[in-house]
């Protein structure tokens, strides 16, 4: 794909067929994101992909997590209270996603079952937990250079025609995924990635959010 195209193509999908990935696909993906630019070249990210029965484990443990311990204990705490354009972009990023999928405000049954899919995974074969240590007080830029790897990832994955959807929601239950995977405390998880071949039967991703107009947020300066 041309590059521009494949930046455009990439956005977050929410249904995902069972195939696998194959590995060798994998191995190049993950390699190519590995590419991606950090401060001073430190390569923060920690990155634990998760495929097959570990995969089905953690979806069904998550599940039960969110359903237990609703906000779970994240690692970097959320409120989601945003105000202005920010807030609007937030409410329509909601309400168009639930139009898609069959949801509307005031069905509060159908809105609980859409937040779930954050812990099914959305039905991804795979996912991707990306860490970053919290041995050095940078967090704020270690956080920077791993979105920057996130970014790259995903293009790497659309490149190949896999689809992924970045998620907080999933980094809500940190030492559920530390004990499952083996990881030190010291990793905190900054966000999920479940990813595969994209579903064409599943209506949520046919939902495109839009974009603001480049002069809301960007300045020319001569």
């Amino acid at each position: 794909m041309e590059f521009t195209d494949v930046v455009k193509a990439r956005h977050s999908y929410r249904g995902f067929l069972p195939k696998a990935v194959d590995q060798q696909t994998l191995q190049d993906v993950f390699e190519l994101a590995n590419w991606a630019p950090s401060n001073c070249n430190i390569q923060p990210w920690h990155v634990h992909v998760v495929s097959g029965d570990a995969c089905n484990r953690l979806r069904e443990k998550m599940k039960a997590a969110a359903q237990h311990q609703p906000g779970g204990n994240p690692d970097f705490p959320w409120q989601g209270k945003f105000s202005g354009d920010y807030r609007e972009r937030q409410i329509c990023s909601a309400v168009g996603l639930w139009e898609y999928q069959g949801v509307t405000r005031d069905d509060r049954e159908k809105r609980a079952w859409s937040w779930m899919r954050n812990f099914e995974f959305f039905d991804a074969p795979h996912i991707a937990f990306i860490f970053i240590t919290d041995e050095f007080p940078e967090t704020v830029r270690l956080a920077g250079d791993t979105g920057m790897y996130a970014q790259t990832l995903m293009l790497a994955l659309r490149d190949r025609g896999i689809g992924s959807c970045p998620q907080t929601s999933v980094s809500c239950y940190p030492d559920l995924v530390r004990d499952e995977l083996g990881v030190e405390t010291h990793f905190k998880l900054l966000m999920g990635l479940p990813f595969g071949y994209i579903d064409p039967s599943d209506k949520a991703n046919d939902f495109r959010t839009d974009r603001a107009a480049l002069d809301k947020n960007t300045i020319f300066h001569n």
